[in-house]
């Protein structure tokens, strides 16, 4: 099926679900944008995008469903397991130095980074003093993230992640089975609080000592990748550590100073000491729209 429509009608899109719904979609990459568009189009079975802007502006409903499509619900447990090791080897010895660390999982998604964050913790005697927020803007994902319940299948990709990755034990130990589902225990989700928060459009919530942000800059624009990392820089205590996703840097950002890259291939970051408190979120981010 060929699709065709500009960026023009792309923008007058994401600027009309932004005035009726809120959700702001207008910094998004567009050839993100479009594949994704691209798939709504025919899932709606819409003949072309002003069809569709029709739509979903009529129909809460298909808003919702829509939403699903453009927030890209895509994840796994213990995702490039070098990361966790990493994390292991280079952040939680820093971690265990604090009396109570807080840890910000931004764009949680449907809530396996977040898990298997809690499982790390758990595992290196930190769980209990540490408090992990897991934001995103998808109230479904967030709902399934909140209930820790997975399709069984996916748990064999996920065990091997998660030996990979360094774990103690085998990850069966954290879930129980019901009716071909895996129901990861409870007192690992009681350590986690999901909650809505826009990298778009929403401010610093809480100081940090790591913020995990892996595969979400590279669904935005150069606009918002600086606005998000302008939050992350603000969020993070001194010498705090920023996680990124495989494809994703702070370097050619006006934040690339802002942080040292640690050893090895991981995209793990280190905030550099700075010799002032201006918040560099408000001097070089006075353009961001919607700030709330």
């Amino acid at each position: 099926m060929s699709l065709r429509y500009t960026d023009a009608q792309m923008h007058a899109l994401m600027e009309a679900l932004c005035q009726r719904y809120s959700y702001d979609f207008r910094d998004y990459s567009l050839p993100s944008q479009r594949r994704r568009l691209n798939q709504a189009i025919e899932r709606f079975h819409c003949t072309d995008l002003p069809a569709l802007q029709k739509l979903v502006l009529d129909d809460p409903a298909a808003f919702d469903k829509l939403l699903q499509i453009l927030t890209v619900p895509v994840t796994q447990m213990f995702r490039d397991p070098a990361f966790f090791r990493a994390l292991r080897e280079h952040v939680v010895p820093v971690l265990k130095t604090y009396p109570s660390p807080t840890i910000w999982v931004a764009g949680c998604c449907t809530g396996e980074e977040a898990l298997s964050l809690a499982i790390v913790l758990q595992e290196e005697g930190l769980l209990e003093r540490s408090t992990i927020y897991a934001t995103d803007i998808n109230p479904q994902a967030l709902a399934t993230a909140a209930r820790g319940v997975y399709p069984l299948h996916r748990m064999a990709d996920y065990g091997d992640n998660y030996l990979a990755a360094g774990g103690l034990g085998q990850l069966a130990e954290y879930y129980t089975v019901e009716h071909a589902t895996a129901h990861f225990q409870q007192r690992l989700l009681d350590s986690i609080n999901f909650a809505d928060h826009s990298l778009s459009t929403d401010s610093v919530f809480i100081e940090t000592q790591l913020i995990l942000c892996r595969n979400v800059l590279i669904y935005f624009n150069k606009t918002l990748q600086e606005r998000a990392l302008g939050l992350f820089q603000d969020s993070l205590c001194h010498r705090g550590f920023l996680g990124l996703g495989s494809k994703e840097s702070t370097h050619f950002t006006s934040f690339a100073a802002d942080f040292e890259p640690l050893p090895g291939p991981e995209k793990l970051y280190r905030k550099r000491a700075q010799s002032h408190a201006v918040s560099h979120y408000a001097g070089r981010h006075d353009h961001a729209r919607n700030e709330t």
